[in-house]
């Protein structure tokens, strides 16, 4: 009888629950119309979009019109810090952010450092953690926007979130918070948490690729990247993804059902077992938080192999892993969020990323915790720079 294969890849993506296609299914089909259309068809399609809105608003404790929905978390990402840094350049053009921030931030704060903005990147501690303290000395007159993610896709570290947003708040600066690997997964209130704009992205919580949302508090003004239609209240141009949007809408319902039923912390219980067994393998490091981390999230580098074998390892298990960003996977070079930490090229080179998911099982969980120790075993009796060599 085959083995049943485990994803634990969550982190990167999550399967599209049933559901979820099957709210999705009548907007590919039937109701096609364009939500702009003053028609029937037109009609239903804005009704639907309005209605997924107000789901996602609901997840996070935000007003419906706060949320505009654009085709993913980088635009998102774009949107927030782009638009702000444009929109609010003749009160400063000092900008902060992190280390370990995702690409889709860190390459933005880079583009604007060229068009003439000053960028302060804060360091992190071994954990991952920004500290309030030099949040507080980074901030200046001159300060605009802080761009701080709420966890961290690679080690699961989750930020300090409310004490650095209410450091912007006192100094009336705005504060962005990149938060795909949160929402969904852990409860959400902006209604009382210190943030302007937070970053959202469906594929993370088992809706669709290809959209996502950013929250903008109100009054917060920023500048659109989009030009055209002006859909989403002028913020973001082009015709609305209905599909993808309603999606969007239904996997927000489901997770706030899951939050409420307190399914997070059995997750978490899972992951401190899966964590367990990793770290009972000698010479294996946990990377991020011990205790505030996501709760679906397990991270760890492992001495004396490289990563790569490890993942091809696992996958020839039935076991999918990942080494850390999939939006870096290709790359050779170790992890930008371990180097911050102070890793060493050769213990970031052995990083490896377990993500539970909704129906990961403990089962699958003991087998993962098994293949991992005797594909350690196996690889690093194979290498030149084992611990025994």
């Amino acid at each position: 009888m085959p083995v049943r294969p485990i994803y634990l890849d969550h982190s990167a993506t999550t399967p599209l629950d049933g559901v979820v296609l099957e709210a999705m299914m009548p907007y590919l089909r039937e109701n096609f119309g364009n939500p702009n259309s003053i028609h029937a068809w037109g009609r239903r399609a804005r009704q639907a979009v309005e209605e997924a809105r107000g789901a996602v608003a609901s997840l996070v404790g935000a007003k419906d019109r706060e949320v505009f929905f654009t085709g993913g978390g980088s635009e998102a990402d774009n949107l927030a810090i782009k638009g702000t840094a444009l929109a609010r350049q003749q009160k400063g053009r000092h900008l902060i952010t992190s280390a370990i921030e995702h690409h889709a931030v860190l390459d933005v704060f880079s583009w604007l450092g060229k068009q003439g903005f000053d960028v302060t990147v804060l360091s992190v501690d071994e954990t991952g953690r920004v500290s309030p303290k030099d949040l507080e000395r980074a901030l200046r007159p001159d300060t605009t926007l802080v761009s701080i993610m709420f966890a961290n896709n690679e080690i699961g570290t989750l930020q300090p979130v409310a004490e650095l947003g209410e450091l912007c708040r006192q100094r009336d600066v705005l504060f962005h918070t990149d938060a795909v690997q949160v929402v969904g997964h852990l409860p959400l209130d902006l209604a009382t948490l210190p943030v302007d704009l937070l970053t959202m992205s469906a594929h993370k919580m088992y809706g669709p690729k290809g959209v996502g949302a950013l929250f903008v508090r109100r009054g917060v003004r920023i500048d659109p990247l989009v030009h055209g239609g002006g859909q989403e209240r002028g913020l973001r141009s082009g015709t609305e993804n209905v599909a993808g949007i309603v999606g969007f809408g239904a996997a927000a319902r489901l997770a706030r059902e899951r939050l409420a039923a307190g399914e997070h912390l059995k997750e978490a219980e899972l992951r401190d077992h899966l964590l367990e067994g990793l770290l009972e393998v000698d010479d294996v490091l946990l990377t991020g938080h011990r205790t505030d981390r996501l709760p679906f999230h397990a991270s760890v580098c492992v001495r004396f192999i490289e990563g790569e074998a490890l993942l091809l390892r696992l996958d020839a298990a039935g076991i999918g892993a990942s080494s850390g960003s999939a939006c870096t996977s290709g790359s050779l070079d170790p992890s930008h969020v371990l180097l911050a930490l102070g890793l060493d090229h050769a213990t970031a080179h052995g990083s490896l990323r377990l993500s539970l998911g909704k129906d990961t099982s403990r089962e699958d969980v003991d087998r993962t915790r098994a293949a991992f120790r005797e594909i350690v075993e196996v690889l690093r009796a194979m290498s030149p720079f084992g611990r025994n060599k």
